[in-house]
């Protein structure tokens, strides 16, 4: 950013905050395997459809979706970057990071879209080009 000052303003127009604003208005969906929306998701489903209603496509999977972003250090991500959860280089879980260490995702069979914050440090972070 050459103006700092200007970052705010910039950054709120950005396909990855709205795409974390849709996800959040998701709040409550219920999981569902292999759900992309509009009113149940999987993780990757989730943020499928969060980026395609902010204008940017994705692939379907999670470990595809980190894949096709620019790779972050913790300290350069910003909301709306993905977060990937990891054990070893296998990616299981992705969710759109909302600041504060928390992100909105879609956790699992019997649990809904909700805000939560990270639970553990091997994560990545992706930025959506």
């Amino acid at each position: 950013m050459l103006i700092p000052t200007l970052a705010t303003d910039a950054q709120a127009a950005t396909p990855g905050t709205k795409a974390l604003q849709i996800a959040a208005s998701k709040k409550g969906s219920p999981y569902q395997y292999g759900a992309t929306g509009p009113n149940r998701f999987d993780c990757s489903g989730l943020t499928l459809y969060a980026f395609k209603k902010a204008g940017k496509a994705l692939p379907r999977t999670a470990a595809s979706q980190y894949n096709k972003t620019r790779h972050l250090s913790s300290g350069s991500r910003q909301p709306g970057d993905l977060v990937f959860f990891h054990s070893g280089s296998n990616v299981y879980h992705v969710g759109i990071y909302a600041g504060k260490n928390q992100i909105w995702h879609s956790p699992k069979p019997g649990k809904s879209v909700r805000l939560e914050k990270i639970w553990t440090n091997s994560v990545w972070y992706g930025r959506v080009k």
